[in-house]
């Protein structure tokens, strides 16, 4: 396994295993080989206040085990069941493929991927919502 790179951008701030690290001036890329080490870009966070719908919802769930403000004992059930409910929501087929890597990603224990693919479909929920207050 070849663990798990991150790039960052000049002075962009990551999570790592409750650390707060921030880059220097120029891009870099980290290379984390620790497995089921928590890492969370700063920039991907979900604030409390902002998970108010159902997508930002569940990639918060993902985002406190990252964070390790949530064990994973805990939250996955929670997570995988917001998960499926998401599933009879999102019912095109590229939404679909999206939400089974979430799932199978949690599944592993992989939540860094769990909340890449989740975040994939924050534009697509924003959609929906802005359909609806149309």
């Amino acid at each position: 396994m070849t663990g798990l790179v991150i790039r960052l951008a000049p002075r962009e701030r990551v999570l790592l295993n409750g650390a707060i690290i921030e880059n220097g001036d120029k891009r870099t890329s980290l290379s984390i080989k620790t497995p089921n080490a928590n890492v969370l870009r700063l920039r991907d966070a979900i604030h409390p206040d902002d998970a108010k719908t159902p997508v930002k919802r569940t990639c918060y769930l993902a985002q406190l085990i990252l964070s390790g403000d949530g064990a994973p004992e805990e939250l996955q059930k929670p997570l995988l069941r917001a998960i499926e409910q998401l599933s009879q929501v999102f019912l095109d087929i590229d939404s679909s493929r999206h939400l089974n890597d979430a799932t199978n990603a949690a599944l592993a224990g992989e939540y860094y991927q769990t909340l890449k693919a989740l975040r994939n479909l924050l534009p697509r929920e924003a959609r929906l919502l802005a359909a609806q207050r149309v």
